[in-house]
C-alpha cells in the first residue's frame, strides 16, 4: 500500500482528544477531552502537522474528518454491536481483569476476539490512509494491541510506536488468554512498545520468549531480523497545570469553603478514583469503617469524602461493584453517622479539574489504594497540586506510581491492619515530617511531567525508525 496521505505524525486510540457536545442553544460542536494523554500529545501533533484517529465514543454514528485547534481528526465508526462485544466485551471484559491480576474473572468469547480483530482493522486502515511517506504512527493502549503488525503490513515505510497504559500481567496469568499469541505478535509490529513500570516489560519480553521463539535481550527482542525496543517509560500529568490551578485565590477559597460544608472536621480524608474493581474501594472504606468501629477514629473528627467517577455502567461486574460501594457507604454511614457529621461524603460523578484541584488542597490524607493500577494518575495530581507542601499521601505498592513516589505512606491494599496503621500514622503525622516528604514527591512530580514522558519515547521511537530505514 503506498500512501496517499499527508500526515507526518498520527497518534491512534480508541477515543478521540474531543467530545461531540450540544450546548444549552442545541448546536451541536466538538470540545476538547479533559486527559494528560491529550495534553502531552496535542503540541506535538500541531508542531508536526498531526492528525488524530479514534472513535467518538458514541455507537451507529458516522462523522467525516475535520480540523480542531490544529489536529486533523480522524473519526472511526464503531456499531452497537461492536461497542458491545470489542470494546465493553473483549477490551473491558477479557483484557482488562486479566491485565489487572484477574481481580475479576475475565470472559473468554470467541465473537468478542473476532470483533475486536475486526476493529483493530479498521483502526489500522484509517491510521495507514492519512499517514505520509516515512510517517510516525503511535498507538495508545491495550484496546489496538493488534494494529502494530496490521499497520506493518499495510504500510511498511511507517515508524511505529505503541504505549500501553496499563499493566501487562506476569506470564502465569497471562498464558490464560486463548489467543496470547497473536496479542504478542500484533504488539511486535512496533519499532518502539512502551510500558509504565520495568516489572511490566519484563512480563512480556517473557511472554515473547515463551510464545514466539524470538531471543531478547532487553530491551531489544529481535523479531526477524528487525530489532523492537520493549521498555518502561512511566507516564505523567501536566503538573504545572495542576499547581498552577491550585495557586488561584478563588480555588483556595473552594477548598475552605468544602471543609465547611463536611463541618471543619480536623482531619479530611479524600479517595478518587474511576469506579472500578481494580481500585481498591471497599478495602479503604473497611479499613476506615472498623477504624470508626473500635474508637480509634470519631465521626466529628474524621470525614472521608469519596468520590467515584462512573465506569463502565453496561459491564456487569461494575453494576454490582456500585451496589457493593453504596451498599457499603450506606452502612458506615447509618453506623456511625450523627446529625451534624457523616462518616462519608460520597458523590459517583466526576468533577471538572478545579473542583477536583480545591479538593486536593481540603484533603490532609489522600487515599490511592488501588489493588492494580499502571500507573494512577490521581496521586500525583495530589502532589502537584500541594504547592504548600502539606498534606499526606497514602499509596498502593501496587501502583506504578509507587516507584516514583517512595516518600508516601505505603500500604498493601489487602492488609487491612496495615492500612489501618497508615491512615492513622497519616492523621498525627508532625508537620515538619509532612512538609519535608510532600516536598520530596513535588520535586519527582515536577521533574517528570507528561511533556517528559512523550518527548523520551518519541525520542527513542524516531531514532529507532532511522535504524530500521539505514
Amino acid at each position: 500500500m503506498t500512501s496517499t496521505g499527508a500526515y507526518d505524525f498520527v497518534v491512534v486510540s480508541n477515543r478521540l482528544p474531543v467530545d461531540h457536545v450540544v450546548d444549552s442553544d442545541g448546536i451541536a460542536g466538538w470540545a476538547r477531552s479533559p486527559g494528560g494523554l491529550v495534553t502531552a500529545l496535542e503540541p506535538v501533533l500541531q508542531a508536526n502537522d498531526g492528525a488524530w484517529v479514534g472513535w467518538v465514543g458514541q455507537a451507529d454514528v458516522q462523522y467525516e474528518p475535520f480540523d480542531n485547534d490544529g489536529v486533523h481528526i480522524v473519526p472511526v465508526p464503531l456499531s452497537e454491536y461492536e461497542v458491545e462485544n470489542y470494546y465493553e466485551g473483549f477490551s473491558n471484559d477479557t483484557l482488562w481483569p486479566l491485565y489487572h491480576d484477574v481481580i475479576s474473572a475475565p470472559g473468554y468469547h470467541r465473537e468478542w476476539w473476532d470483533s475486536y480483530v475486526l476493529a483493530n482493522e479498521r483502526f489500522a486502515t484509517a491510521a495507514a490512509d492519512i499517514a505520509a511517506d516515512n510517517a510516525v504512527v503511535w498507538v495508545q493502549d491495550y484496546q489496538l494491541q493488534l494494529v502494530p503488525k496490521m499497520l506493518r503490513r499495510l504500510r511498511p515505510d511507517l515508524t511505529i510506536g505503541f504505549f500501553n497504559h496499563i499493566p501487562f500481567p506476569p506470564y502465569g496469568i497471562y498464558s490464560q488468554l486463548p489467543w496470547r499469541t497473536q496479542i504478542i505478535e500484533g504488539l511486535l509490529g512496533a519499532d518502539v512498545i512502551g510500558f509504565q513500570r520495568v516489572a511490566d516489560s519484563s512480563n512480556f519480553l517473557r511472554a515473547v520468549r515463551r510464545l514466539t521463539g524470538f531471543v531478547t535481550r532487553a530491551p531489544i527482542v529481535e523479531v526477524l531480523g528487525r530489532p523492537v525496543i520493549a521498555k518502561h517509560f512511566p507516564i505523567s500529568i501536566d503538573s504545572q497545570s495542576f499547581e498552577a490551578i491550585a495557586r488561584r485565590p478563588e480555588v483556595q477559597q473552594r477548598a475552605k469553603e468544602i471543609r465547611e460544608g463536611l463541618g471543619n472536621p480536623k482531619t479530611v480524608m479524600l479517595g478518587v478514583d474511576r469506579l472500578d474493581y481494580t481500585k481498591g474501594i471497599g478495602h479503604r472504606l473497611k479499613a476506615f469503617g472498623e477504624l470508626l468501629a473500635d474508637g480509634s477514629l470519631k465521626v466529628e473528627d474524621v470525614t472521608l469524602v469519596q468520590v467515584a467517577n462512573p465506569s463502565r455502567e453496561r459491564v456487569a461486574a461494575y453494576m454490582q461493584l456500585r451496589d457493593e460501594i453504596e451498599l457499603t457507604v450506606g452502612r458506615i454511614n447509618g453506623d456511625f453517622g450523627t446529625i451534624s457529621h457523616q462518616a462519608i461524603s460520597y458523590h459517583h460523578h466526576g468533577y471538572p479539574r478545579e473542583e477536583m484541584v480545591a479538593l486536593y488542597l481540603a484533603a490532609d490524607v489522600m487515599l490511592v489504594t488501588a489493588l492494580r493500577d499502571g500507573m494512577n494518575l490521581v496521586a500525583k495530581e495530589y502532589v502537584a497540586a500541594r504547592f504548600d507542601n502539606e498534606g499526606v499521601l497514602i499509596l498502593s505498592e501496587f501502583t506504578g506510581a509507587w516507584d516514583e513516589l517512595k516518600r508516601s505512606l505505603r500500604v498493601n491494599p489487602h492488609d487491612i491492619d496495615g492500612m489501618k496503621a497508615a491512615i492513622m500514622q497519616a492523621i498525627a503525622m508532625p508537620k515538619v515530617e509532612r512538609n519535608s516528604r510532600m516536598k520530596t514527591l513535588r520535586k519527582r512530580v515536577l521533574e517528570n511531567d507528561v511533556q517528559k514522558w512523550s518527548t523520551e519515547f518519541l525520542a527513542v521511537l524516531v531514532a529507532q525508525g532511522r535504524k530500521g530505514r539505514d
